[in-house]
């Protein structure tokens, strides 16, 4: 799956949002120099079809739109994947209006100090955050990794937009289509990298399935009188692990479902999942592991409050010993010191 000699990979979730504001170039380039050995951009649209990298098409949490009057007029309401948002959506935008914007961060209460940096820098494109792993690729003399997710695919297809079209026109131009060993790409929707591997661009590919509910594209086939959707608490029985190896070449799960838990909800060590997986030829992600105590199972909780530091350590350690090829991480150096301490073990 990639060429770095390194086991597992340790990911950028969105740069390094654990100490700038996500998606940002310096969050990207910080995520490098702390020993991340890929960075994950999330993907979606803009009305002109320029790719531009959010953690969702609805942008009025990660960037200064809501303060910029003349933009006022477009803020509205939408259903996406379900789910009824009211904010500003990339769709509406060209890119030469949204490369006007700041980002700012998205956690306000929990990563306070990244409040420093708001409005300091601007959104990105896809080929932006390609030419910045290139650069640091060359400035670090080792090949790094992208992972890149597919947002909501389903619904820009509803409003006629072929996001995976579009990822495949970038990816070729900016010479990234042939890069197997360097790119992974995935999505909560099977359908869009059914399509992209089939348009031959050369790539691991890896379904992200959430604890609960179903494909946004499968829901979708459902209600137009398909097949029922199947569940993501599906996806990770061995039934449809053994349909996920005829499809992608990878499976990447929320921690918890790594965490087997006490009657009191504590975690007790971990699931076999990832041994499942394994077992079946799939390569096993996980997300998002992070310090905050609100992230963090209730056993590893250091106080009361949900900004404090726990024991991330042990959480950490609990995740790798599952046995998974790569985490995804707010703070890069934490991982690279989990993986360390794992190995130092010999739990890796």
């Amino acid at each position: 799956m990639s060429d770095i000699a390194v086991h597992p990979l340790v990911i950028g979730h969105r740069g390094a949002p654990g100490y700038r504001p996500e998606h940002t170039e310096s969050a990207y380039r910080l995520a490098f120099d702390l020993g991340a050995d890929a960075v994950e951009p999330d993907i979606v649209v803009t009305r002109d079809g320029v790719l531009v990298v959010r953690h969702e098409n609805e942008i009025s949490g990660t960037t200064d739109i809501a303060a910029r009057t003349e933009f006022a007029g477009r803020r509205t309401t939408k259903v996406i994947d379900g789910k009824r948002l009211t904010g500003w959506f990339t769709e509406d935008f060209t890119w030469a209006e949204l490369s006007t914007l700041r980002c700012v961060e998205r956690l306000k209460r929990v990563r306070a100090d990244n409040r420093a940096y708001d409005g300091q820098e601007p959104m990105l494109r896809l080929q932006d955050v390609l030419r910045i792993v290139d650069e640091e690729s060359a400035r670090n003399t080792r090949d790094l990794s992208v992972v890149l997710e597919v947002k909501h695919a389903d619904y820009f297809r509803s409003i006629g937009v072929d996001i995976a079209a579009l990822i495949q026109d970038e990816l070729g131009q900016a010479g990234w289509a042939d890069r197997p060993g360097r790119l992974i790409i995935e999505c909560f929707e099977l359908d869009v990298l059914t399509r992209l591997r089939q348009a031959g661009v050369r790539a691991s590919y890896v379904f992200l399935a959430e604890r609960l509910g179903a494909p946004a594209d499968e829901i979708a086939r459902a209600e137009a009188g398909g097949a029922p959707a199947k569940s993501f608490e599906w996806y990770r029985s061995d039934e449809g692990l053994d349909y996920l190896r005829t499809q992608v070449d990878g499976f990447s799960v929320d921690k918890g479902s790594l965490l087997r838990t006490n009657a009191l909800g504590l975690a007790v060590g971990h699931t076999d999942l990832a041994k499942r997986a394994h077992e079946r030829g799939l390569r096993v992600f996980t997300w998002t592991l992070r310090p905050e105590n609100r992230y963090l199972n209730l056993r590893f909780h250091s106080s009361l409050s949900g900004t404090d530091w726990g024991d991330w350590q042990s959480e950490f350690a609990i995740v790798l010993a599952s046995g998974v090829d790569g985490i995804f991480v707010d703070h890069p150096d934490l991982g690279v010191a989990a993986r360390e301490a794992a190995q130092g073990s010999g739990t890796e």
